[in-house]
């Protein structure tokens, strides 16, 4: 293994970024005879869900751990941006020995770092060692971050105060007040960081993107032929998590059994990804929105993110158990018909199972690729990040999802969630969507063939890889 080409890749903390990373390599592996080593930056112990995915990794990938850094002077309400970014750089020195080992043992003809980790870029260089960047979500947001320094210096006041939507290179103009979270004021140390890094975009040899041609014609149309500047642009998507077995005899499999009960079609699933988190309050309108559905519902649910202990809201602040926080009789009345999930659900076995015949989700870009590749419309209902960028382009330019109306007090009411819910799974829109996400995922599938534009780029990518082996 030791003569095989080499990559080392660095990605930042949180199942989302090491996900797609971990598969891409797995691509590398499967069709190109790579072997891989994962450097895993922390700030502190791992979590259950990410030792269960290292402890599964073959035996081509190997993984290390950095030493945790210490955030005890952080406060709590210091963005993830700036956390993320704060992780990378002040392990840049124990990254540098382990890596230093690496390249000691290894053929190494890479390091690979996802959008966060530009500062490692640096290391690469020292190493003579060409640096690329796997970009983990859609190609519309990569060419807003290429554009985001010329942005920084011709807008002065904040993008959401903007009469005119953002024109984004490549792109649909996007208003200011639904670009990414950390935009939204300049004076956080999380705007600065994400501009820091994007002045750093250039430093790459390359940008390995985990989206396709089909889904995104015009942003990376724009990449590949009318972006001038390096770095060269490799869509390789769809990357997504879809060879995990889950044994139904598991306890995390009960809702696999739960599903084999339902008809066809006929169960929308509902999922904020691993990070979201609802208000009780509306944690309360969304389960009586379900109610009134009438329709067949699977929803992971989570604690609320509002548990004050002045039990204005309820009695259960301290409670561990997001049952606790559904509307009195909510279990009883829907038994049968619907199913709570606490916490977690295997949900790429879930968006493969055939009683599944919508996803109501945050709009995350795993997410969205996975239900993508299944075939599975969508309601759009975004929390944070990019979110609303993503639910922009998957209901204006793909046509795949519903959106529900918010109400001025920024609460999805139970009325407005029973008929979009009801729309999506019976309704004329529902159909339309229905319709235009199986041609997706005919799309998704084709780039992925032998002869497919995703292949290819991977085959472009790999080559030149192997043949910084033999400079």
């Amino acid at each position: 293994m030791a003569n095989n080409p080499h990559i080392v890749m660095l990605p930042t903390p949180g199942m989302g970024h090491l996900i797609p990373l971990v598969e891409f390599a797995k691509r590398l592996i499967l069709q190109h005879d790579f072997s891989i080593t994962l450097i895993l930056p922390t700030d502190g112990p791992i979590s259950k869900s990410q030792k269960t995915f290292l402890s599964a990794l073959p035996s081509s990938i190997n993984y290390l751990l950095l030493p945790p850094v210490n955030f005890d002077h952080l406060s709590d309400d210091v963005l993830i941006e700036t956390r993320i970014s704060l992780t990378i750089t002040r392990s840049l020195s124990s990254l540098r020995e382990i890596f230093k080992s690496v390249v000691e043992s290894h053929r190494v003809v890479a390091f690979v770092v996802d959008l966060f980790g530009t500062d490692a870029f640096d290391l690469a260089n020292e190493f003579m060692l060409p640096p690329y960047m796997f970009y983990t979500t859609t190609a519309t947001m990569l060419s807003l971050d290429l554009y985001f320094p010329e942005l920084d210096e011709t807008v002065r006041c904040e993008y959401k105060d903007l009469q005119n939507p953002v024109r984004i290179p490549g792109c649909r103009p996007i208003h200011g007040k639904d670009l990414p979270d950390p935009l939204h004021d300049r004076k956080d140390e999380a705007y600065k960081w994400i501009l820091h890094h994007t002045k750093r975009f250039k430093m790459a040899h390359g940008i390995i993107l985990n989206s396709f041609i089909d889904l995104e014609p015009g942003p990376i149309k724009y990449l590949q032929e009318e972006y001038n500047n390096k770095p060269r642009i490799y869509p390789i998507g769809p990357i997504t998590l879809m060879d995990k077995k889950v044994d139904h005899h598991d306890d995390e499999s009960q809702c696999l059994k739960w599903l084999d009960k339902q008809p066809r079609g006929s169960v929308i699933y509902i999922s904020f990804g691993s990070g979201g988190t609802l208000s009780h309050e509306q944690i309360i309108e969304l389960a009586i929105g379900l109610e009134m559905s009438g329709q067949r519902f699977m929803l992971v649910l989570r604690c609320p993110n509002d548990r004050i202990p002045n039990g204005t809201y309820f009695n259960f602040q301290n409670s561990t158990n997001p049952l606790d926080f559904l509307p009195s009789g909510f279990m009883e009345r829907t038994k049968g018909l619907g199913l709570v999930v606490p916490n977690w659900a295997p949900q790429v076995q879930v968006l493969n199972h055939v009683s599944i015949g919508g996803f109501l989700t945050h709009c995350g870009w795993n997410s969205i690729l996975e239900s993508m590749v299944c075939g599975i419309p969508l309601i759009a209902w975004p929390l944070f990040a990019e979110q609303r960028t993503n639910a922009i382009m998957l209901i204006e330019d793909l046509k795949v999802a519903l959106r529900p109306e918010i109400c001025d007090n920024g609460i999805v009411g139970r009325s407005e969630i029973g008929e979009v819910v009801k729309e999506l799974m019976e309704g004329e829109k529902g159909k339309g969507v229905y319709i235009r996400m199986r041609e997706l995922k005919d799309a998704a599938t084709k780039v992925l063939n032998e002869d497919g534009s995703s292949t290819k780029a991977l085959d472009e990518l790999a080559s030149k890889l192997k043949n910084v082996s033999r400079d």
